[in-house]
């Protein structure tokens, strides 16, 4: 459930492509950026049956946000804090072995 409020905190970052106002080109750069949102999706479902894929995707989607603006301290705190706490969960859930589904 953490995982896909992550999905939907980022997808709001989708919202600035219509700074402008509606365009074809805005529709096309929302999609782009609804990207991220997906992965994180993709993840978790993948993390739901395998938790650790789960803490394996969200671990390298934290690091490689950070490697990727590392001179931004406060979108790092933002963005690859709760990425990373997601994959700490699903690790915990993968090292405790006890399976609920």
């Amino acid at each position: 459930m953490l995982a896909l409020s992550v999905a939907a905190f980022l997808g709001l970052f989708a919202l600035d492509a219509f700074d402008a106002g509606p365009s074809a080109a805005a529709w096309r750069d929302f999609g782009a950026h609804l990207l991220p949102a997906l992965l994180v999706v993709l993840i978790a479902g993948a993390g739901w049956k395998h938790p650790w894929l789960g803490a394996i995707g969200f671990g390298v989607l934290a690091g490689g946000y950070a490697l990727a603006v590392p001179h931004r301290v406060d979108w790092i705190l933002v963005i690859s804090g709760p990425l990373a706490v997601v994959a700490a969960l699903f690790a915990l859930d993968a090292l405790s072995g006890r399976r609920l589904g």
